[in-house]
């Protein structure tokens, strides 16, 4: 987190257990943060920062390292959910280096002894070249040579995609061809868009199918999983619809509706992170600084019901 306010680990986690919330993503490595997680019950998604890549990918001994520093002191005391290796950087420069460190952390975790935590990694829906109809999602061609390999890895191992799906961004580049209500996840919307006869009313299950389809594609049949790494919508920040009440309808609305499952994936809950827990006065001026749920005093920017999560 980038603030300069923000409150102690221990705090964190005693606001979320208090909050219902039971799941948390960690985008780098902390050992406070990871001390004070220690017997919480809260699972963990543990990021490896982006510039780590390099050695981790290249340097068994740096990746056997990183395990020893941030996961084999704590394995005992703190559940962890995943490993990510890198956070949005295929297609890029970087693209080629993740797998290679997925493959390193997981060598590293087994002779560690750490064989349950799986090794995956976090992509932006910019991998896809093609996403609309859903069911025509595909992978594009820059995108392609590293995540076809990562599909079949995670595919072999059971273990799911972590994707990002901003729902809010598509509607603030183009309001005038979005519905807002579609974006919202609004139980009103209207259906925005049918695809060889299956209708979507809103835009995250729209956007999470077509990764589905390019999955699929790219050789991960029905069987690999995606996880909802980050999804948010901010409440201030000066973006076109960015409000405190467009922010809580839309997380409200996500923690009801990610129980019944996508129509590419009908009645399979998606494990979904919301993004992000504080406002941070760090971040680049504007919306970047307003997807928090809480105010560094933890205070309440929105209400959001935890408990109303659908089964």
């Amino acid at each position: 987190m980038i603030g300069s306010d923000l409150p102690s680990p221990d705090k964190v986690v005693a606001l979320y257990k208090s909050r219902n919330i039971t799941d948390v993503r960690l985008f780098h490595p902390d050992t406070s943060v990871l001390e004070a997680l220690r017997g919480s019950g809260l699972a963990v998604v543990l990021g490896t920062l982006n510039e780590h890549l390099a050695p981790l990918a290249s340097d068994a001994s740096f990746a056997a390292s990183w395990v020893q520093s941030y996961v084999q002191p704590f394995a005992g005391s703190v559940r962890f959910r995943y490993i990510n290796a890198g956070n949005e950087v295929i297609p890029g420069e970087s693209a080629a280096l993740v797998l290679p460190a997925m493959q390193n952390l997981e060598a590293a975790l087994r002779e560690a002894g750490i064989s349950s935590v799986p090794v995956t990694t976090a992509v932006a829906t910019s991998v896809l070249g093609s996403s609309y109809p859903p069911s025509q999602g595909a992978f594009s061609e820059a995108a392609l040579p590293a995540v076809e390999p990562i599909v079949s890895f995670l595919k072999s191992r059971g273990t799911p995609l972590l994707v990002n799906v901003y729902p809010y961004f598509a509607y603030s580049a183009d309001p005038s061809s979005v519905p807002l209500d579609y974006a919202l996840l609004s139980s009103s919307a209207a259906v925005a868009v049918t695809d060889n006869g299956v209708e979507y009313a809103n835009m995250f299950d729209a956007i999470l199918d077509a990764v589905y389809a390019a999955v699929e594609k790219a050789g991960g049949g029905e069987s690999l999983e995606l996880v909802v790494s980050e999804t948010g919508w901010p409440s201030g920040g000066g973006g076109y619809g960015a409000s405190v009440e467009n922010a809580a309808s839309y997380i409200n609305n996500l923690v009801r509706h990610v129980g019944r499952g996508t129509p590419r994936r009908p009645g399979k809950a998606v494990e979904t992170y919301i993004f992000a827990i504080f406002n941070e006065n760090q971040k680049p001026e504007g919306v970047e600084r307003y997807f928090g749920l809480f105010q560094p005093d933890m205070s309440e920017v929105y209400h959001v019901d935890f408990s109303a999560a659908s089964s």
